[in-house]
C-alpha cells in the first residue's frame, strides 16, 4: 500500500487526478477478528467485510495523510447505478472529490452486495469505475508483468503481447484458454482482459502491469503520451502482424528505457461507447430478452437510429418489469409470425424495456396502434426508445 500511495502522490503532483479501486475489506476483517478462515455463510462474511472495511479505508487514510492528501470512500454495487440519475450522480459525486483534490478509493459494498447485484471482481468495477468519470487511463495490477502468449512458467517460448490494438478481434497466436487466477500468461487474467474491453469500448487505454512495482506508473503513462506510436494499420492483422507489432513495440520500450507493461488502445471516438450506451451495456443487470427479426435489427442499427416498435418482436422470454434491461437477440420468423427454433439466435445488444415481459408476450408482432386494443393502454408506441437502446461497437 505505501508505494501504491507514494505513486498515486507523485502523479497527483504531476497533475494528473487518480482514483484507487481497492479490495481488501474481507481479508482486513478476518485479520481484526482473529478468523483463520473466510466463513461460507454469507450474513458472516457481509459482517467481516462490515468489520474490514472502516479499517481499510482507515489505513488509506493514514497513509495519504503522511503526504497531506485528502481520501473519500465509495462503496457501490450494482444497485446504485439501475437508475440513469443514479449513474450521473455517482459520476458528479467523483467528478466533485477530484476538483477538491480528494483521492477516491471505490469498493464494492460486501456488507451488502450479493451475487445478482455484485460486479463480481474489483477488475470489472474499475473498468466501470473509469467508463463512469471518462479516465484517460486505466491500469490493472497483476503479478505478472505483461501478457503472454502462453504461460512464461511452464513455457520457455512464450512471448511477451505489449500492444494490443483492438481486443474484440481476439489475440492471434495467444494461448488464453488455460487455468484461472494469474498463474497463467493470459487464460488466468480473463477477468483483466474483460475489464481493458469494457475500458477499450468506453474510450480508454488500458495497461496491464506488474503490482510490486507501482512505481512504474508514471514512467509509462509519461511514455504513452510523447513517445508511443501507435500502428498504422487498424486491427491486430493476421498472426504474424501482430506477433511483429509486438517486437516493434518491445524495441520502442527498451529505447525509452519503460517498463514492461501491456498496452490495450482505446477505441476512437468513432468507435466508442457514450455514456449511456455504456451503461445500459455494462451497467446495468438484465432480467431477460427480446427476440427480433434481422431486418428490424438493420433499421436499429440505421442513421436513423429507429426505436424498437411491437411489431419487430418474434419472442419474449423470462420475465421483466417495465424498463428493466433485457438482452436484444436476433433470430428468423417463420411464415406464421413465430421464431423458428431450428435457426441460430444471436445475442446483438441491450434495451430498456418500455413494457413488462407479460405486456409485450401479448402486443408483439402487432403495429403501435394496436396496443391500446389489446391492453387498453398505451404507455409508448415503442418496446424500447433509441436512447434505451444500445449496441456494442460497430467495426
Amino acid at each position: 500500500m505505501t508505494l501504491i500511495v507514494e505513486t498515486v502522490t507523485n502523479l497527483k503532483r504531476m497533475g494528473h487526478k487518480v482514483i484507487i479501486v481497492s479490495s481488501g475489506g474481507i481479508a482486513v476483517g478476518l485479520d481484526a477478528l482473529h478468523l483463520p478462515h473466510k466463513p461460507k455463510q454469507l450474513s458472516e462474511v457481509q459482517a467481516i467485510a462490515a468489520v474490514g472495511q472502516g479499517r481499510l479505508i482507515a489505513r488509506w487514510n493514514m497513509l495519504f495523510s503522511q503526504y497531506g492528501e485528502q481520501t473519500a470512500q465509495i462503496l457501490l454495487t450494482r444497485n446504485d447505478i439501475l437508475r440513469w440519475n443514479q449513474y450521473n450522480n455517482a459520476r458528479n459525486t467523483i467528478n466533485e472529490l477530484l476538483a477538491m483534490g480528494v483521492i477516491p478509493i471505490v469498493n464494492e459494498n460486501d456488507t451488502l452486495s450479493i451475487s445478482e447485484i455484485e460486479f463480481g471482481d474489483n477488475d470489472t468495477l474499475s473498468a466501470i469505475t473509469a467508463a463512469l468519470v471518462g479516465a484517460d487511463f486505466l491500469f490493472l495490477l497483476t503479478d505478472v508483468d505483461c501478457l503472454y502468449t502462453d504461460n512464461p512458467r511452464t513455457n520457455p517460448d512464450a512471448r511477451p503481447i505489449v500492444l494490443v490494438p483492438e481486443l474484440s478481434e481476439g489475440l492471434p497466436g495467444v494461448n488464453t484458454s488455460s487455468g484461472s487466477g494469474s498463474e497463467v500468461g493470459t487464460g488466468g487474467m480473463r477477468t483483466k482482459l474483460i475489464a481493458a474491453d469494457l475500458a477499450s469500448n468506453a474510450g480508454i487505454e488500458t495497461i496491464v502491469m506488474k503490482s510490486d512495482r507501482p512505481e512504474y506508473v508514471p514512467k509509462i503513462v509519461d511514455y504513452i503520451q510523447h513517445h508511443f506510436r501507435p500502428p498504422r494499420h487498424i486491427g491486430n492483422g493476421t498472426q504474424q502482424q501482430f506477433l511483429d507489432l509486438q517486437d516493434t513495440e518491445l524495441e520502442q520500450l527498451r529505447r525509452y528505457d519503460v517498463p514492461m507493461h501491456t498496452k490495450f488502445l482505446a477505441n476512437d471516438n468513432k468507435h466508442k461507447l457514450k455514456n449511456r450506451e455504456f451503461w445500459i451495456l455494462h451497467g446495468l443487470i438484465t432480467k431477460g430478452a427480446i427476440i427480433i427479426d434481422e431486418n428490424s435489427y438493420d433499421k436499429l442499427l440505421s442513421k436513423d437510429m429507429a426505436s424498437l416498435t411491437p411489431n419487430a418482436v418474434i419472442e419474449v422470454r423470462d420475465n421483466f418489469h417495465e424498463l428493466e434491461c433485457v438482452d436484444l437477440k436476433i433470430g428468423q420468423r417463420l411464415p406464421n409470425g413465430e421464431l423458428d427454433i431450428s435457426k441460430p439466435i444471436q445475442s446483438v445488444g441491450r434495451v430498456r424495456s418500455n413494457y413488462t415481459s407479460l405486456e409485450l408476450a401479448k402486443i408483439k408482432g402487432l403495429p403501435s396502434e394496436k396496443i391500446h386494443d389489446v391492453l387498453g393502454y398505451s404507455v409508448s408506441e415503442y418496446v424500447a426508445h433509441r436512447e434505451n437502446i444500445a449496441f456494442p461497437p460497430q467495426f
